[in-house]
């Protein structure tokens, strides 16, 4: 089965239902008291799918170790573990970015992470099988101004990742990390146009991504057969990266 943090809303849930389809039962996990969170679990089942609705806050350790444990009760060992969950991304000129804003990025980057990671790390040994799939962003690569608490985390948890691979390679277990471009889901659903076809000057494909495009890499990091592949980057962004 598969916990996928994050997921009632915008990109992890398109991953969510990605990995239903794909026939792994999924944990959706968003915050107390988040009507979208039944959503999306409605949606899985009717769908086909199997899928049970988890609140949690993922940043909180006795949160998140009470979220694995009530997972594995219900649903069974967690096999692939998607860490997607994020929080709000202040913008704000360099002096005057606080430490407490460094610290509010690694919590959900690192520390969220961290926490989980250690609560599904002995029914994945065990098993000798497990699929550990971080969600980054091109902002890692491509910072702009006003991001250096945002784009300073997730540097940290592409190391984290790397450092996992390398760790937990011996028991089955892979680790990888999915880096989406711009996405316009939710909050960026609104784009105007000169701010649209400046971005589609920088992408090769010549179209904006879409939710299901990150799900699907997501999907093939976490699917049985990806036992070879871990420690490994997956830019979904349409070839900007060859603009760096």
């Amino acid at each position: 089965m598969a916990l996928v943090t994050g997921s009632s809303r915008g990109l992890g849930a398109a991953v969510a239902r990605r990995l239903a389809r794909d026939g792994y039962t999924v944990a959706v996990n968003g915050l107390h008291g988040d009507g979208r969170l039944a959503e999306v679990v409605a949606a899985i089942w009717d769908e086909g799918g199997t899928a049970e609705g988890f609140a949690a806050d993922v940043t909180d350790r006795e949160q998140a170790e009470e979220l694995v444990a009530a997972v594995s009760a219900t649903l069974g060992v967690v096999g692939a573990l998607v860490l997607n969950a994020t929080g709000p991304q202040p913008e704000a000129p360099l002096e005057d970015v606080a430490w407490r804003d460094h610290l509010d990025q690694l919590d959900f980057f690192v520390r969220s992470p961290v926490l989980l990671g250690q609560a599904v790390l002995p029914g994945m040994r065990e098993r000798r099988f497990g699929r550990i799939v971080h969600i980054d962003s091109e902002i890692a690569d491509r910072p702009p101004a006003g991001r250096s608490a945002y784009a300073t985390a997730k540097n940290a948890q592409i190391g984290l990742m790397r450092s996992w691979a390398n760790e937990l390679a011996g028991y089955g277990i892979t680790v990888n990390t999915v880096a989406p471009g711009f996405i316009p889901v939710e909050r960026h659903a609104d784009v105007d146009d000169a701010t649209r076809s400046a971005y589609l000057a920088t992408v090769p494909v010549g179209r904006m991504g879409t939710p299901d495009d990150v799900a699907y890499a997501v999907s093939v990091l976490a699917s049985p057969e990806a036992g070879f592949i871990t420690g490994q980057r997956i830019l979904v962004d349409g070839g900007r990266s060859l603009h760096i």
